[in-house]
């Protein structure tokens, strides 16, 4: 099985969650530190479609400045421009499997796609 993580080495959650991914048999893990290379806003679009929540529920609020810009109350297309500008706003870890896709908080959520 494929699996693609939206990494932040920074964050323990995404650590862990990556350790998980490591220990499954099988799984082909594709890394991608999110900050350096962040995702175009209709990758994002998909991902949160795939997740079955909106970019707002994706939006990370501790330590940016989401809240300042309005951004929770922003429509969709506002709030996927601006993650796709400043990357910092994105909640992590998202994963995508064959099986779909989660925003892994907690860590063990991963296990529902795997």
């Amino acid at each position: 099985m494929k699996a693609t993580i939206w990494h932040n080495p920074a964050c323990g959650t995404s650590r862990k969650t990556l350790a998980i991914l490591k220990e499954i048999p099988g799984v082909n893990v594709t890394v991608v530190e999110y900050l350096k290379n962040p995702p175009p806003a209709a990758k994002l679009a998909q991902l949160y479609r795939d997740a079955g929540m909106t970019p707002q529920q994706g939006l990370r609020l501790r330590g940016t400045d989401a809240e300042e810009r309005g951004l929770p109350q922003a429509n969709e297309a506002t709030v996927l421009a601006a993650m796709a500008a400043d990357p910092r706003l994105i909640e992590r870890p998202l994963v995508e499997t064959d099986k779909g896709v989660r925003l892994c908080r907690p860590q063990d959520r991963v296990r529902d796609i795997l």
